[in-house]
């Protein structure tokens, strides 16, 4: 059981694959902080050896992860709503922010369909 960041990392699968279970590590940087610790990236998460998992750790500590890096995302959010950018509002209104179209799609983001009359629902003869 390799525990890094906080995370338990799955100890069947590729170390390779594995590392992505941490949140702010992908595949790319995965493969990254694999070969500057120079292990295999096909080996199981399990057959690591306790001076490779500490390399690894040590590693991964110098790249934002977890809850330094949600905190550090929503603080930016924060910055672009407080000097009044476009990005700002649109993360305000809680609407697309990257140009997509909102007219008929963005469902995700805003929510159930609210309906075009008054608001109130129809009754059903029972």
């Amino acid at each position: 059981m390799v525990r890094i960041s906080g995370v338990v990392l799955p100890g069947n699968k590729r170390i390779e694959i594995a590392l992505t279970a941490i949140k702010g590590v992908g595949r790319r940087m995965s493969r990254k902080l694999l070969l500057s610790a120079k292990i295999d990236p096909g080996t199981a998460t399990e057959k690591l050896t306790e001076t490779q998992e500490g390399l690894l750790r040590s590693l991964v500590e110098k790249i934002p992860t977890e809850g330094d890096l949600v905190r550090k995302v929503s603080l930016d959010i924060k910055r672009l709503q407080d000097i009044g950018t476009w990005r700002g509002h649109r993360h305000k209104k809680k609407l697309p922010v990257r140009g997509q179209t909102s007219r008929r799609n963005a469902r995700t983001k805003r929510g159930k369909r609210k309906t075009g009359l008054s608001g109130r629902t129809t009754l059903t003869k029972t």
